[in-house]
């Protein structure tokens, strides 16, 4: 695997790592809908501009575009629009916990659905930087029950929506489109997707669009958390696999912990540093050669080899 993506996957996570604040401040003047609509659309802005100065070709015409409003439902607006709904009902910080349990689903997925083979490693490596998060975030046994049912259920559907989401992504990119092509087509799907149930049930108005406090936020989550990190996110599908690649959930809690000591000044306490070191040894582990059993010749997943 290049070490580019691990470089990757670890400016993925800071980008992601301030979403779920940025995502909680958005749902003072709009609809979890409405979020999942914005997110997109400054997303794809960033994208296009990105793709005009690169000259990369658009293929408008070549994209499955069926094939990609349902991966862009299930693997972006959907979940989007379930974490904002989430966390109106439960805290920030539990909403990255349950948001972190995303690779287990991928692999349970590829497995269940995709014919995917994992390999012991994979999952020791799930299994410690599970413990990692745990030790991070102080998560002691009993805590998880006074979390609210229904925002629990959400997150839970979110996180399995990415693993399926991630997958599907994974075998779209077999059908000859560039990482740029579904990058853009995603967004532009998920705009549409999410639009049309924001216009019909919930309402975007401009001095909230052009407000001072909101423009930052739309910034934080819109260009930055979806225009460049799909593009960084694809090309970790692309270049190593589903599963790493949705091993940016574990991370982001991490990255949390640096922005509240970089500008919030927040105490980082020694559990915060040592589930740091067994998140990044769970996720060296689970995305290492030999974490997964290797198909035979002509059956692996992914971009077939030139």
């Amino acid at each position: 695997m290049p070490r580019l993506v691990y470089v990757a996957l670890l400016g993925l996570s800071l980008i992601w790592g301030g979403s779920f604040y940025f995502i909680k401040m958005l749902l003072h003047d709009f609809g979890p809908w409405s979020i999942a609509c914005l997110r997109s659309s400054c997303g794809l802005v960033v994208v296009l501009l990105i793709m005009l100065a690169f000259r990369k070709p658009f293929g408008f015409r070549t994209i499955p575009w069926g094939a990609m409003f349902i991966m862009a439902a299930i693997n972006t607006a959907i979940p989007w629009t379930l974490i904002a709904f989430s966390e109106q009902r439960i805290p920030s910080g539990m909403a990255s916990i349950l948001n972190a349990t995303t690779p287990v689903w991928t692999v349970l997925v590829g497995m269940a659905f995709f014919r995917g083979r994992s390999g012991r490693m994979q999952w020791v490596g799930l299994g410690i930087a599970t413990i990692g998060l745990l030790v991070l975030l102080g998560v002691k046994p009993g805590s998880l029950l006074s979390v609210d049912g229904i925002g629990f259920a959400g997150m839970m559907c979110a996180a399995c929506c990415y693993g399926l989401g991630s997958q599907l992504s994974k075998r779209l990119s077999v059908r000859g489109c560039t990482m740029y092509q579904i990058t853009y087509g995603t967004l532009l799907s998920s705009a549409v997707v999410s639009g049309v149930p924001a216009l019909m049930t919930e309402s975007i108005t401009l001095p909230h669009l052009t407000s001072m406090s909101n423009i930052p936020m739309l910034i934080g989550l819109g260009m930055f958390g979806s225009g460049f990190a799909y593009i960084l996110f694809y090309y970790m599908v692309e270049k190593g696999s589903a599963e790493f690649a949705s091993m940016v959930t574990y991370l982001v809690p991490s990255t949390a912990l640096v922005w509240g000591y970089a500008l919030l000044h927040e105490t980082i306490k020694w559990n915060m540093l040592a589930g740091l070191v067994v998140i990044l040894a769970g996720v060296f582990l689970a995305g290492s050669k030999g974490s997964r059993r290797e198909r035979p010749p002509g059956r692996r997943e992914g971009i077939p080899s030139s």
